[in-house]
């Protein structure tokens, strides 16, 4: 048995407290970030619900016109808009705390319902598109980048560049026009076939995303009409962050192999492309994951365009459709809804890079 010398026990007990440390200030570190949802969430709900009064009471503003005043007067003192705009404010406070987003002007609808219906399309467009920016970008970045200067990197800058610059609808509609019309490969619009979607509203349990709800109805082929669906819109959302990931893969991959510790594999006899995959890549992505909360706000926001150019019913469409008929009742739910994701989706990404980054200090 092999006596612990003095200097052995001492840099264990230090070793241990660095860890304890580490992973108490992590802790630490996490908490302030979680506590720090509320005030951003509210200075997001507060901008929103101001803005949406410069407009005017959202009663008149939707049915304006159609109804006679006498009307109007009392659908305003019936959804309380003719209160104190703080009490107003106070009210709508109280509300969400309960869930309660408030009810479209138009429809009478519960826009928490809509949340939930619509809310679910867009969960699964994004979902489509970050697989579509993930399989583009991060594998063309590391060809990029292995290869710096060639005509291929240069090449792939220039494409990095299009993704990102090219108006997401101009994408859609040019996919639409080659692969759904002149090809006739895929379909024009929607998240599956009529007779699909009919069919889709009998499942249970139902989740209203539908390739969950086609799989759990037992029928192959419905699952295969909604994968076809959704595979145009995925690439016409999913190249606009494409290019950037490519660019950040690219730009951080040359970084990391100018890297101390990359030397040194190199000097072991280590081919260059085993170096950079192995040694290099995984480092190069820390940056990917940090701007990535940003990316999936840029998804919520350029899927108004996609679902509005493919028909698909998510919540940027429904938001389309408020904003056409001046329900702003409806447009401030949803935009206070997406407003509290991005918050939330803000502080997952920023726990993530914390607990992936050694390099992260707090």
């Amino acid at each position: 048995m092999t006596a612990t010398t003095p200097n052995e026990a001492s840099v264990g007990k230090q070793s241990r407290a660095s860890a304890s440390s580490r992973y108490g200030a992590l802790a630490r570190y996490l908490v302030i970030r979680f506590l720090l949802i509320v005030p951003t969430a509210w200075i997001l709900v507060t901008v929103v619900f101001f803005l949406m009064r410069v407009l005017g009471d959202p009663i008149s503003a939707a049915l304006g016109g159609r109804l006679p005043a006498d009307q109007i007067a009392e659908r305003r003192a019936a959804a309380g808009y003719d209160r104190p705009i703080l009490v107003q404010y106070w009210e709508y406070l109280t509300g969400l705390v309960r869930g309660d987003f408030g009810r479209a002007a138009t429809n009478n609808q519960e826009i928490s319902s809509v949340l939930i219906t619509n809310g679910a399309a867009t969960l699964e467009l994004a979902f489509w598109a970050l697989l579509v920016a993930f399989a583009v970008g991060i594998p063309l970045g590391f060809y990029a980048a292995t290869r710096r200067d060639s005509f291929s990197d240069g090449t792939l800058r220039i494409l990095a560049i299009l993704f990102y610059a090219a108006p997401v609808f101009f994408v859609g509609m040019l996919l639409k026009l080659v692969f759904a019309v002149k090809l006739g490969w895929l379909p024009v619009a929607g998240r599956a076939s009529t007779d699909v979607e009919l069919a889709l509203q009998n499942v249970s349990p139902k989740t209203n995303i539908l390739l969950i709800d086609s799989i759990l109805y037992g029928e192959p082929s419905y699952t295969v009409d909604v994968l076809k669906h959704a595979v145009l819109p995925a690439i016409a959302l999913g190249l606009l962050t494409a290019g950037v990931f490519l660019r950040l893969v690219r730009v951080n991959l040359l970084q990391t192999l100018q890297a101390g510790y990359v030397d040194a594999a190199r000097a072991r006899g280590l081919a260059a492309r085993t170096v950079a995959r192995r040694h290099a890549f995984r480092n190069a992505l820390i940056p990917v994951v940090t701007v990535m909360g940003l990316q999936i706000a840029m998804l919520l926001g350029g899927a108004v365009l996609t679902e509005t150019t493919f028909e698909w019913q998510g919540l940027g469409y429904q938001l389309a459709r408020y904003l056409q008929a001046r329900d702003f009742v409806a447009v401030q739910g949803i935009v206070t809804f997406l407003a509290i994701v991005v918050a939330v989706i803000s502080f997952l990404t920023d726990a993530i890079v914390a607990l992936v980054d050694p390099r992260v200090r707090f």
